[in-house]
């Protein structure tokens, strides 16, 4: 298959989304010429659920008619057909656990990351007005209803609707001033995750970050002050194109990944386990004590069902000396256990069995 025969490739999105942002960084990397355009209301979002399942963003159409969901079933979709240049690393540890922090920079990280842009007055009324213009502009209503309406559907959906109240957000913005610590420490050391050129582990990462932390105002300026190396990064990554898909990669998995392997054992797959455990007995809200932060009224997502049976399947494709490997380092960082808790899945397999062309359920159930 040629490039040329997918062209035109129309990314439909928002300029301020978060997995928009991480599409659109890979493709700038990996050399895929594409157009964005404003996922809008009503109009766009039909035509979008029409062809996808779902009004998620970013959705892709190909030249060809088809048609493409979820960021992270894309960039595998592509890699696959278009081996170079190489974004998921080769060597078979690499892509592991870089497929793990992926999950967790698109699971997890999308809590504080919508926390800030949505809890704090400065943030909403920063996105409120940016999406009531770029996606709304067809909605027949005042501009100041629009913006309510949008901040109140995303606070109810993402924010104290998913198990945020005023006694969690000090846990919630502590993954973020965490995350924030972690990566400052890496990138004073090199340019991005993995060594002299961008991967897919800086793709994962500059979903929470391009488009929100360095972006809203609340976080933006934390990363500003704090954390200059990451300010430097998100920038780099950003103005990186298919020329600085070159260089080399480090050996193995970086030391310095420890203490980010440490927040996915530790807090991202137990709250996957307590997920699963809703998920089994059917409550589509559920609490969950993680890291000491006590989430109350979460909503289940079955979605991070199938995440979990997906990092488990590519677990268990990895050759056997490097399956000894990962498992060790799993264990040394708290991921062994949650990962495995529990032997039967309540996956859906047809929820997700027709990605990247097709979705039968947003990342979270927002509808009820």
């Amino acid at each position: 298959m040629s490039m040329d025969s997918l062209l035109p490739i129309t990314v439909y999105g928002s300029s301020i989304s978060y997995f928009t942002g991480k599409l659109e960084n890979y493709f700038r990397i990996k050399g895929v010429p594409y157009e964005l355009r404003a996922l809008t209301a009503p109009h766009g979002m039909k035509l979008v659920q029409q062809n996808t399942g779902s009004t998620q963003m970013p959705a892709l159409q190909l030249g060809d008619g088809r048609w493409m969901t979820d960021s992270t079933a894309i960039i595998q979709w592509f890699e696959a057909e278009f081996p170079e240049p190489e974004i998921i690393p080769g060597d078979p540890l690499q892509r592991f656990f870089s497929l793990l922090l992926e999950d967790y920079a698109d699971e997890w990280l999308w809590r504080p990351a919508m926390h800030y842009r949505w809890h704090y007055p400065q943030g909403a009324r920063y996105a409120s007005g940016h999406l009531a213009t770029e996606l709304a502009a067809d909605v027949p209503a005042p501009h100041f209803l629009k913006r309510w309406s949008i901040t109140r559907r995303q606070r109810n959906g993402y924010t104290t609707g998913d198990g945020i109240r005023p006694d969690q957000v000090a846990g919630v913005e502590a993954i973020f001033h965490r995350t924030l610590e972690q990566l400052e420490v890496i990138f004073r050391e090199r340019p991005f995750l993995l060594g002299d050129r961008p991967s897919l582990a800086d793709i994962a990462f500059s979903g929470p970050f391009y488009r929100h932390f360095a972006l809203d105002p609340v976080p933006a300026q934390t990363v500003r002050q704090q954390a200059p190396a990451v300010w430097e990064w998100s920038a780099r990554l950003a103005n990186c194109g298919h020329r600085d898909a070159t260089g080399s990669l480090l050996n193995g998995i970086p030391a310095d990944w420890g203490p980010l392997l440490n927040e996915v054992g530790q807090h991202y797959l137990p709250y996957l386990c307590a997920n699963i455990d809703a998920v089994t007995n059917g409550r589509k809200r559920f609490d969950a004590e993680i890291g000491g932060v006590s989430y109350r009224g979460a909503r289940w997502s079955k979605y991070r069902v199938w995440c979990l049976q997906r990092l488990r399947a590519e677990f268990s494709a990895l050759p056997g000396p490097h399956q000894e490997e990962a498992r060790n380092l799993l264990m040394q960082h708290d991921c062994w256990e949650p990962l495995w808790r529990h032997q039967q899945l309540p996956v859906d397999e047809a929820l997700c069995a027709r990605l990247p062309f097709f979705c039968d359920a947003k990342m979270i159930d927002v509808y009820d």
